[in-house]
């Protein structure tokens, strides 16, 4: 193999090791207060449509379904979040709050100030983002 080749592909490998740490390592990453998406059971205030949640994907909404599936008496949460470190995280993982921007954008009624409203079998949660200091 010629040196020039040889180089080529030992560069490539290298900046596909790379990228795949870039992919890993954000979500390894916990640092600071985790966040949670909280889930409760209540009434839709007059005004709000909430959202028909047989109409989400469980892989688009995770800490949504995560909360609501962790709800029994009292109010459900899902997995912790972490933010990370200079924000770095936030470009490469999903996060909570990706979850209440998409509402805000594609079910606007349904978002108010406290949190966003969805329905699912017969039952409406309010949804929210919250912070636990540990």
């Amino acid at each position: 193999m010629r040196p020039i080749t040889r180089n080529l592909v030992v560069g490539l490998l290298v900046v596909l090791g790379l990228l795949l740490a870039l992919g890993a390592v954000p979500s390894l990453l916990q640092s600071g207060d985790p966040f949670y998406m909280e889930a409760t059971v209540a009434e839709a205030p007059d005004g709000v449509t909430p959202v028909n949640g047989s109409e989400l994907s469980e892989r688009r909404y995770p800490y949504t379904f995560g909360a609501v599936d962790a709800t029994g008496d009292g109010a459900g949460r899902s997995d912790a979040y972490y933010r990370g470190p200079f924000g770095f995280k936030g470009a490469f993982t999903h996060s909570p709050f990706d979850e209440t921007a998409a509402y805000a954008e594609q079910y606007p009624d349904a978002v108010t100030d406290s949190g966003t409203y969805v329905r699912l079998e017969n039952t409406t949660y309010r949804v929210a983002v919250v912070e636990v200091e540990e």
